[in-house]
Order: structure tokens, then sequence, then C-alpha cells
């Protein structure tokens, strides 16, 4: 008898454990700003980082994508084959803001899409719908949290 509870208790737990950990991965990545949290995909692999938000017709206000350096450094950014308008914030590795590129639009068919440089070292750049960081008083300098899996 003793056996079968011990059984059950430890099937019990382990069952715990799994939908603990089911739930857990089916929480959203996001990066919040003071108030604002935005659900973030993440683009990791050179082929996530190259293809970001190219192509999409729309994004919902809360959402963006989130690209994850290896270290920090200057990256830069443009808006080839982009749609929409976005705000690019680019985060250093203390989860500080430290430049942000407002309402960059979408390069037109047939002209030199220029590269948006911040001059400054990060290791994170958000990208969220344009007109964002100026709805939510993003500036300089303000913190961020990072709850990505």
């Amino acid at each position: 008898m003793k056996k079968n509870i011990f059984l059950i208790v430890f099937l019990l737990m382990i069952l715990i454990t799994a939908t603990v950990v089911l739930i857990k991965n089916k929480e959203p990545n996001q990066v919040c700003f003071k108030n604002y949290c935005f659900n973030v995909e993440l683009a990791k692999t050179a082929a996530e980082m190259s293809r970001g938000l190219m192509f999409r017709k729309s994004l919902d206000s809360d959402k963006g994508i989130v690209f994850i350096f290896e270290k920090e450094g200057n990256y830069s950014f443009w808006m080839e084959n982009t749609l929409i308008p976005l705000d690019i914030i680019w985060i250093n590795e203390n989860k500080e803001v430290v430049f942000k590129s407002e309402n960059a639009q979408p390069c037109k068919e047939g002209y030199v899409c220029l590269s948006i440089n911040p001059n400054e070292n990060a290791k994170y750049v958000l990208e969220v719908n344009g007109g964002v960081a100026e709805k939510i008083g993003l500036k300089i300098g303000d913190k961020i949290i990072l709850n990505i899996k």
C-alpha cells in the first residue's frame, strides 16, 4: 500500500512539474518599459535577424521583435522590404535605451535604402510600430525589463 501511495505522489509531482513548464513556455516573450510591455518575437539567428519585420503589412500595437546579439556592438539597421513605419530602439547590455530612430519609413522601391546607424553600442534592438516610442514617452537612458526565454 505504501508503494502505491509513493507512486501516486511521485506521478502527481511529475504531472505538476510538467504543467508548470508548459504554462511557462506559453508565456509570451516581453520587453517592458515602465508600465508598458510588448509581446515580442525573438531574432537570434542570422536568418531571423535578416528577415526581421520585412514584408509585414501590419503589426499589433503591443507587438514587436527584439534582436539579440551575442555581444554588444554598433549595429546599423535599414528598412529594405519593410512595409510599415517602425520605431527602432537600441538597448545596451545594462538594459538602457542608448538610441532610437522614431517613425523610420519604409524604403521606396527603386531608391537606395539608407542605413540607420546609432553610433552607440547595443546588445538588443527592439522594433515596434512607428509612433509608439513617442506615445509611451520613451527616452534615452530609460531602463527595460526583458522577459525572454
